[in-house]
């Protein structure tokens, strides 16, 4: 549990330092200050969540109003961590952009391999770009979520992609926010917007990593437009520190006859809190969320998820699951929206959920809210522990208990983990999850 401060800490402990920030910028453009000063006008109305709140109804936010966080400051050179992101980094990537500490470090990125037709670069150096200005803020709500709001008052880096009209990227680009040593009692605003236009498609790794073994926020916010017969997969992996509280929120706008990819994969924090929106907004666009989340000791993650489906003959798609061990505890509350012309829906949900100890608890509601008569929609939920009987059938065949439970408990797992295109990455992410769940058998076992 990280240690907290005795003082309670309100709204008002974060007006000071965005005085601070608007102050440092004086010299931006004015429509950045717009943006900043209306997101800080709806954050100090809508105040921060408490369990009150439907919507934050299992998620209790306390211990992170009781740290007097400060912003994050920049990191003098970047000796000592080009092994960690060797470590972390995706193979064959065409792109790589690092933020350490929420600010772009441009000798640990490397962006000149990139095709014509593409931009791969951080938001400040981005400030002037046409593109940049009318789309960021324009899909994430700070109107009504108050860590939206939050993240866009504090903006002033992250990464900034776009893909042109037509071009297909083959390799993806990789996004790493990187919290290292030092972090303690900070807070940092990571952004990142990713357009990709008519036709075109683009695969985005995001990863959230903290080497900072101490209480740090990390308060993200990522908007993906895919623009008409555009493709996106968006991959994020959370794999902060266990001391770190991460709040995030993705939203995916999406064009006519566009494809949305999504995975989210949360592993790291002591509290997490995912909400992942996706607005099919075009004629026959498709959308499918991925989402595997995997926690132990005390750790708390929470996905919010709405499909809103605004058009006809659009389709998604949505798999979760959730793997629970010692005091842990998860919240999935999945909602499907079909509005009143959004006829010829199809959409799918499935939420799946083990529990390795009787001490986890999960909290899951999927929601249908259909006002269309001509749809196809389906839902569901299970929780449970694995099956005596495969656990039995393996141990019939000279496999020892816990290597037994570690292979189904990995199947488990991997059927989400398996749902990535992208290569690399779900190797990775393999490797990450086999070591995660091989505490406490010998591989020997199954032999």
């Amino acid at each position: 549990m990280p240690q907290v401060e005795e003082a309670k800490i309100t709204p008002e402990t974060y007006f000071a330092d965005f005085r601070a920030v608007e102050k440092e910028s004086a010299k931006e453009i004015s429509w950045l200050h717009s943006l900043r000063a209306r997101a800080m006008e709806a954050f100090a109305d809508l105040g921060v969540p408490t369990t009150r709140q439907e919507a934050w109804r299992f998620t209790n936010i306390t211990p992170l109003t009781r740290i007097p966080f400060r912003l994050a400051s920049p990191v003098d050179g970047a000796a000592g961590l080009e092994d960690n992101l060797e470590h972390y980094s995706i193979g064959d990537a065409a792109a790589r952009l690092v933020f350490v500490n929420g600010y772009f470090s441009p000798s640990l990125s490397s962006l000149s391999d990139l095709p014509e037709g593409v931009i791969a670069t951080n938001l400040r150096q981005s400030i002037a770009n046409r593109v940049l200005e009318q789309h960021i803020g324009r899909y994430a709500d700070d109107e009504r979520e108050a860590f939206v709001a939050l993240n866009t008052a504090f903006l002033r880096d992250g990464a900034f992609i776009r893909v042109a009209q037509g071009v297909g990227l083959e390799r993806p680009i990789q996004v790493i926010y990187l919290r290292m040593e030092g972090a303690r009692n900070t807070v940092s605003y990571p952004r990142t917007l990713v357009v990709v236009e008519r036709g075109a498609q683009a695969q985005v790794i995001e990863s959230h990593l903290g080497l900072a073994q101490e209480p740090y926020f990390n308060n993200a916010v990522t908007e993906l437009v895919a623009g008409e017969d555009a493709s996106i997969e968006h991959l994020k992996i959370q794999e902060e520190s266990e001391l770190a509280f991460h709040i995030a929120n993705i939203v995916a706008h999406q064009n006519r006859a566009s494809r949305v990819l999504s995975h989210s994969i949360s592993l790291g924090a002591h509290l997490a809190r995912h909400d992942i929106r996706a607005v099919l907004a075009g004629e026959g666009a498709e959308c499918t969320l991925n989402g595997l989340y995997q926690v132990n000791g005390r750790q708390h993650v929470d996905h919010h998820t709405t499909l809103d489906h605004a058009m006809p003959h659009c389709g998604s798609r949505e798999y979760y699951r959730g793997v629970l061990d010692g005091k842990s505890s998860a919240v999935f509350n999945g909602a499907i929206i079909v509005r009143k012309d959004a006829q010829k829906t199809d959409a799918i949900q499935s939420n799946k959920n083990l529990l390795l100890s009787e001490e986890a608890t999960i909290n899951t509601k999927p929601e249908l809210q259909i006002l269309a008569d001509d749809v196809r929609c389906t839902h569901g939920a299970t929780v449970g522990q694995l099956d005596p009987d495969a656990v039995f059938y393996l141990r019939a065949r000279g496999i020892g208990l816990d290597a037994a439970r570690h292979l189904l408990t990995r199947a488990f797992a991997n059927d989400v983990i398996a749902r990535i295109r992208c290569g690399p990455a779900r190797e990775r992410l393999e490797a990450t999850l086999l070591g995660r769940l091989s505490v406490g058998w010998r591989p020997e076992e199954v032999l």
